[in-house]
């Protein structure tokens, strides 16, 4: 399963997370990150509050089960991310 499906509307997200609501441009975000990892590629990627940039970039680097390095804006986005 790819990173968009899990985050489409019919993904275990849609089913497990309550509010969960499918964005295209998530998936589409997620989809961009998937195919950095897998071609070893740097990618810069810039979007709005609400977008669920969070789980388009952590869905597809836990799905690769590679190293990743998120580097956090604030503290209390890392707090959050860890948690």
């Amino acid at each position: 399963m790819h990173a968009a499906d899990i985050l489409g509307p019919d993904g275990p997200f849609s089913r497990v997370i309550d509010g969960f609501a499918a964005r295209a441009v998530q998936q589409e975000m997620a989809a961009a990150v998937e195919q950095a990892i897998a071609d070893d590629a740097r990618l810069v990627v810039e979007a709005g509050t609400g977008t669920g940039k969070t789980f388009a970039y952590l869905v597809p680097a836990l799905l690769s089960r590679r190293k990743v390095i998120v580097s956090t804006g604030t503290k209390t986005l890392q707090d959050q991310l860890f948690n």
